[in-house]
Parts: structure tokens; C-alpha cells; sequence
């Protein structure tokens, strides 16, 4: 079976449940990694689990080195991923505490380093990312949250924003023309660079909050954290499910 990893975002910077027998503090060529890559036993699997933001959460979305995170995973022989990340709800179905496996990804972010293909030395490479996430990988997760009797969108664009501050009201109304239904600011580099990896790649989007505009007042820390604990046990179910197939 090939090697699983897990990048945790807001909400999941542990992995409950994870028997740790090794922790690996990396060192790549792009860098410090986020935090140490925690091997364990998870559900008698063999997991990696990574804290994206950091463990304590102390990472911004526009300063996470993602070269360093997929590089050293790749180091570990990860042949899989299943990131998990909390976003923004855009379209109707999006509601705070759903999950959605998107299957289309739009970048409005600025300033990453994007590739790991820009030395002097390095050929011009084009990856094809005409489907960003890994069907197989995607259909895996459809499959287990049913087997978990949890309902998610089994497809949706997750449209990935600079950070860290969120959208205005203006910028969401764009975003939702443009076929965005989730909004989230870590989704991109990530999945380029792991396709760059030859990775497989998909997601899981616990929705967090209406993204602005959708809802009346302002968005507080206090609402997310109280959709992100129902969504994120619900996101626990599914990979248990997930690891068990």
C-alpha cells in the first residue's frame, strides 16, 4: 500500500487517535518545513501527519513554505496526500460545518513560490493540472464519508486567496462568478507542487463560516472555531473510514 500523509490545517494542527513512532525535524533545500513530520499508527495504518500552519498554529497561509512541507514529504516516500483545510462557504450548499471534496481549484494568490522548477539549471517544465486533485484519491474519500453516513459535496472549485486577512463582500461576489464555492489560502501552491512531485493529491474542505458578504455582521474567530470543532470530528470520521478501506 502506498504511503498515506495528512497536512492538518486551522482546526487540525494534532491528529487524534495517531500512535507516534517517529518524529522527523527535516531539513530540505527550500528551507525549515513547517513543523516536525510525525510518523505513527493511525486506525493500523502507517500515516505521516504534518501541522500546515505549524504546531502551536503560528504560520500565516502567505508565509508557509509549501516547498519544504512536499518536499520533505516526498524525502519520507509519501505517496499520497489527503490535505484538510478550512474555507469559506460561497454557494448555497456551503453551509458552516460541511465538507466538500473539491475536484477544481482557482489561484488568486500572489507572491509563493509556486514551482520547484525555477533554478538557472532547471529545464522548462509545463505539469498538466487540467484536474488539480487526484480522481482516485477523491473518489476514496466520497466513498469512506458514505460508509461514515456523512454528507459532503462531492464536487466544488475551491478558489484559494493571498491571506491572511478575509475577502470583502466585492471580491467573494467576483469569486462566485467565477465559479468559486468555497474559499480557502492554502490550497495553491500545494497542489501544484505535489503534482510537480508526481504525488497523489486531494482535499477535504471543512467550512468554517459564510464567506463575506453571505451572512449578516462580521465574521468572528468565535463562530469559526465553534463550525471548525463539528466539521473538523466529522473530518475524523472520514479518514478513519478512508484508512480502514
Amino acid at each position: 500500500m502506498s504511503k498515506l500523509a495528512i497536512i492538518g490545517g486551522t482546526g487540525l494542527t494534532q491528529l487524534e487517535g495517531l500512535k507516534i513512532v517517529r518524529r522527523d525535524a527535516l531539513t530540505t533545500p527550500y528551507g525549515q518545513p513547517s513543523a516536525e513530520f510525525l510518523t505513527g499508527d493511525l486506525y493500523g495504518r502507517e500515516v505521516v501527519f504534518l501541522a500546515r500552519h505549524g504546531n502551536p498554529h503560528a504560520i500565516p497561509p502567505h508565509q508557509i513554505n509549501y516547498r519544504a512541507n512536499l518536499f520533505g514529504l516526498k524525502q519520507l516516500g509519501v505517496e499520497r496526500i489527503v490535505a484538510v483545510a478550512a474555507v469559506g462557504g460561497i454557494t448555497r450548499e456551503m453551509e458552516p460545518a460541511h465538507i466538500a471534496i473539491p475536484d477544481q481549484i482557482i489561484d488568486y494568490t500572489y507572491g509563493r513560490h509556486h514551482t520547484f522548477f525555477e533554478g538557472e539549471n532547471d529545464p522548462v517544465t509545463h505539469i498538466d493540472f487540467t484536474y488539480p486533485y487526484t480522481q482516485k484519491l477523491r473518489t476514496g474519500l466520497i466513498t469512506a464519508a458514505a460508509q461514515a453516513n456523512i454528507r459532503v459535496s462531492p464536487l466544488g472549485t475551491y478558489g484559494c486567496t493571498q491571506g491572511p486577512r478575509l475577502e470583502s463582500t466585492a471580491e467573494i461576489r467576483r469569486m462566485e462568478r467565477d465559479g468559486c464555492d468555497v474559499v480557502g489560502m492554502t490550497g495553491m501552491p500545494e497542489a501544484a507542487l505535489a503534482r510537480e512531485l508526481g504525488i497523489d493529491y486531494a482535499a477535504m474542505a471543512v467550512v468554517a463560516n459564510w464567506a463575506a458578504g453571505k451572512t449578516e455582521g462580521e465574521i468572528t474567530m468565535a463562530e469559526i472555531e465553534m463550525h471548525l470543532h463539528k466539521g473538523m470530528a466529522n473530518a475524523a470520521e472520514i479518514l478513519k473510514a478512508f484508512i480502514a478501506a
